[in-house]
């Protein structure tokens, strides 16, 4: 039988969400109390990758057990997982059902912290240069962004992609002076790698005005690198939905 997993974790002390050969992984960690559970060898499928210091809030992975599971098998499985990772519910499905493949939408949200907060340390980029902000270039960027179906300018080299186009449904800020914060909120069928954490940095680039909203512009409609190119701090990235046809 399959199952859909849905969990939640800090990334702070994992190199991502895929295994690596010399290094923790939250699919390891997850594999490895999984197997344990259930006394067979089990394998992860999650609803996309992660990069090292990156969160998720509710984060989708199949895998496939012979048996049905336990009516304690979340409970279980929580108390063989660190404090960092926490498996919310756990579902049946088809057989066929793919947690990556069937997703056909994903959100993050990057968090900008404008004061020093030990409560936020690992859960958001500390920016005090933030008074030096134009807002409205931010968000000037954000609104175009959407009218674009590829994005080369915000993907990382040497990501080995067949293409770089992707369907931008939300691009924003919100902006919190109470809260002392700023929030990117991105919506899109699929992400390329780093694209979200380049897009905010090209944000922010523009906003100290070190970065030209024309050239932001020039790129895309090229499909060439920036000029100046900025990749944010995994800390304030989180993935926080997934979202499947049934």
């Amino acid at each position: 039988m399959r199952y859909f997993l849905t969990l939640s974790y800090l990334g702070t002390h994992y190199s991502g969400w895929q295994v690596q050969p010399n290094a923790p992984s939250v699919q390891a960690t997850l594999e490895s109390a999984r197997s344990t559970l259930l006394r067979q060898k089990v394998e992860l499928t999650g609803c996309g990758r992660t990069d090292a210091g990156v969160h998720a809030r509710n984060y989708i992975a199949h895998f496939d057990a012979s048996d049905k599971l336990p009516n304690t098998f979340l409970n279980g499985l929580n108390s063989l997982l660190p404090a960092d990772i926490a498996v919310w519910d756990v579902r049946p499905v088809a057989p066929d059902a793919h947690a990556r493949y069937d997703a056909f939408e994903r959100s993050y949200e990057y968090r900008i912290s404008f004061r020093k907060d030990p409560f936020f340390a690992n859960t958001a980029w500390f920016f005090p240069q933030y008074r030096r902000l134009d807002f409205e270039k931010i968000q000037e960027v954000a609104n175009f962004l959407p009218l674009y179906n590829a994005f080369y300018p915000f993907c990382k080299t040497h990501s080995g992609v067949d293409h770089y186009r992707c369907e931008l449904k939300i691009a924003r800020w919100e902006i919190n002076m109470a809260e002392h914060e700023m929030i990117f909120y991105v919506t899109a069928n699929r992400f390329l790698r780093g694209m979200v954490r380049l897009m905010t940095g090209a944000c922010i680039q523009a906003g100290m005005g070190k970065l030209a909203i024309a050239d932001i512009r020039e790129a895309l409609d090229a499909q060439t690198a920036l000029k100046k190119s900025l990749s944010l701090p995994p800390q304030g990235l989180c993935l926080t939905e997934a979202k499947y046809p049934y």
